[in-house]
């Protein structure tokens, strides 16, 4: 067990004292949870191969995973990679800061433990001013992937990181709950034509209207575990909570009707169930029901956190409305996905 420290911070109005003590625990090769505007991260010294080796020991994380590196400053990218092509020189004074990350290929000053054994590197300049702030006090880039056990929902409040990691990482920082709520888009910018490997809040069509066309790697749209992901999150299972999700696609009412039907028969053998769906459905359904909001957007920003809730009513079935395939939807339905197992329900 390690003692943490644990510090809350108004990002609107930032004490640079306890950024201090935190940025100095991160010198010291140690691990310290701090928000960015997608969800909360678990940083440490992205150049110094036994820092980032707690990082993977505090989430439980197969090393083989990649963690992308987070800089303040875009020209601190320089030390980092080997090329920058103009159309990742154009995302960059658009997107950055914010939630895009974009792999390049790297300069050997990045450890192989942080680039998970490949000769590339993710890079993102987040736009939250406490993860710039605690990167500029540590004087180092930080590797931090979503701050949460492997495999479970990433933490969008700083609740969700207390309760999960408070005694296995040195530092926490709690800092508001995040503006996105789903991990930045993550774009391979090695080839002449940029593929988008992880859905985000920066979409497709965004970026296709500043360099043009951007790709899709075809694991995202399908179930297939990928051999050697070149990004976190593309793994087979991942964002799950305790209980067993489950996602129904059709017309509304079939879906209503659907789950209402499921929920009936389950509760009968004695499980709990309950509805993750958009606002103006949510007193339509049994069980515990929690909206995720109005717009796609508001799903995002709320969809790991109600993952979260659910396991702390206990439920042990949770069945999810399905939605659209395009903009942010990709990116949630994604993430809906991969929490169940790709369990797909046709009503």
């Amino acid at each position: 067990m390690i003692k943490t420290l644990i510090s809350n911070i108004d990002e609107f109005d930032i004490d640079k004292e306890i950024i201090k003590e935190h940025a100095k625990l991160i010198s010291e090769g140690k691990t310290v949870i701090f928000p960015t505007e997608t969800v909360y991260g678990l940083g440490a010294n992205a150049l110094d191969t036994e820092a980032v080796k707690k990082i993977y020991e505090a989430k439980g994380r197969p090393s083989d995973n990649p963690l992308i590196v987070h800089i303040c400053e875009k020209d601190e990218i320089k030390e980092l990679v080997t090329e920058i092509s103009d159309k990742a020189k154009k995302l960059m004074d658009e997107i950055w800061p914010g939630p895009l990350t974009m792999i390049f290929k790297k300069k050997d000053i990045v450890p192989e433990k942080t680039s998970g054994g490949l000769d590339t590197v993710a890079i993102r300049m987040p736009s939250n001013p406490i993860a710039r702030e605690i990167i500029r006090q540590s004087g180092v880039p930080i590797a931090a992937p979503s701050a949460n056990i492997s495999g479970r929902p990433s933490p969008t409040k700083g609740k969700h990181v207390c309760d999960e990691m408070n005694g296995r990482v040195s530092g926490i920082i709690v800092g508001g709950d995040c503006d996105f709520g789903l991990e930045s888009t993550v774009v391979d910018m090695t080839s002449e034509k940029p593929m988008i490997l992880r859905p985000g809040s920066v979409t497709k069509e965004q970026m296709e209207k500043i360099i043009g066309e951007v790709l899709i790697d075809p694991s995202i749209e399908n179930k297939e575990d990928v051999a050697k992901a070149k990004a976190p999150g593309m793994k087979y299972t991942h964002y799950s909570p305790n209980g067993d999700v489950y996602i129904v696609s059709g017309n509304q009412k079939n879906v209503i009707d659907k789950i209402n039907s499921l929920i009936e028969e389950n509760e009968n053998k004695g499980l709990k169930c309950g509805v993750i769906c958009i606002d103006e459905n949510k007193d339509k359904y049994k069980g515990e029901v929690i909206s995720l909001g109005t717009t796609l957007e508001e799903v995002g920003a709320n969809l790991f956190d109600s993952l979260i809730d659910m396991d702390k009513r206990k439920v042990d079935i949770i069945y999810s409305e399905a939605f659209s395939n395009s903009g942010v939807g990709r990116a949630i339905m994604n993430r809906l996905l991969k929490s169940a197992g790709y369990k797909v329900i046709e009503s």
